[in-house]
């Protein structure tokens, strides 16, 4: 079986549809259908069937995509060797990101990548409301997401999935709020408080309801923004307070805004880079996954201090 048509049956196992694996091969959605049929005779069993107007896999079709998937890795694999025994990581490397990762991670990155002749890294950013930033690997290269823990979007994705940290989310109060001088608060500590609160779906809000649960109390939402730097500035105007991711927050400097550590409720996010797995073998992908690794440490080093228990 060809080894091309081969990954265009992966695709349209990722994809769900002809339409689809032709925009993102650059053919057309006949040449797709086409070399599938190929494919079929090749195979000598049905791999796909209609249903309405669009094509699906049978279950020979599924479990031929999955090895088509092994097959990418195998190819990968030998390839990145090669590069390896050439000590060569170059070509393009595409990475999307939500922007508040970017903003942490990607300059450093960028910077140190100017010592690594011939590779190129070249970035794009997504709204952080996105839902499914697992199902962009298929796009790119590496895929920066985030996520509540125990509501991981990329579990059972077949992804790989590489932890680069994570990231406390704090309260934010303006500085000369009664608690900007606290250690740590509690959800019963906020108790009457105004908040700036996230758009419906952002992983924050997972926070907000815990907060509500554990003090038995409806939230008072003033505004709910997605934007991060747009809730910290509303935080700053003394508007409300707000949770706030430590790392990447503006805040945290005298007379602007001052975080608070959070008790008594599961308040972290988890930053991962997420990869197909045969893209994961590259050497050059590789080479970039290892410098966010290496800025992500950095992050947490540069804003390391005790944290309250949980």
């Amino acid at each position: 079986m060809d080894v091309q048509r081969l990954e265009l049956l992966r695709e349209l196992a990722d994809r769900g549809s002809v339409t689809a694996v032709a925009a993102a091969t650059h053919r057309t959605p006949s040449a797709v259908s086409q070399q599938l049929k190929v494919l079929e005779r090749e195979a000598g069993l049905p791999l796909t069937e209609r249903r309405g107007r669009g094509l699906v896999l049978t279950d020979a079709g599924r479990a031929l995509a999955r090895s088509a998937a092994d097959v990418a890795v195998s190819l990968a694999k030998a390839t990145a060797l090669w590069d390896e025994f050439r000590n060569q990581a170059t070509g393009e490397v595409s990475l999307v990101t939500f922007p508040t990762a970017g903003q942490m991670l990607l300059p450093g990155v960028i910077q140190d990548l100017s010592a690594v002749t011939g590779l190129v890294l070249n970035c794009s950013d997504e709204d952080p409301e996105l839902s499914d930033f697992p199902a962009l690997t298929a796009d790119y290269d590496i895929v920066l997401a985030h996520s509540m823990r125990g509501a991981l979007s990329w579990a059972g994705r077949g992804l790989t999935v590489v932890p680069l940290m994570t990231e406390p989310l704090d309260v934010g109060v303006p500085v000369g709020h009664r608690l900007a001088a606290r250690a740590w608060v509690a959800p019963r500590d906020l108790d009457g408080e105004t908040w700036i609160g996230v758009t419906d779906g952002y992983p924050f809000e997972r926070v907000l309801q815990a907060i509500e649960q554990e003090a038995g109390t409806r939230l008072s939402m003033a505004q709910r923004f997605a934007d991060l730097s747009l809730i910290e500035s509303f935080v700053i105007a003394g508007l409300g307070i707000a949770l706030v991711p430590r790392y990447t927050s503006s805040g945290g400097r005298p007379g602007r805004l001052a975080l608070i550590p959070l008790r008594g409720v599961e308040a972290e996010r988890q930053i991962v880079a997420l990869m197909r797995p045969d893209r994961a073998e590259r050497l050059a992908v590789r080479t970039v996954v290892d410098l966010l690794r290496t800025r992500a440490s950095r992050v947490q080093a540069a804003h390391a201090h005790p944290s309250p228990a949980v």
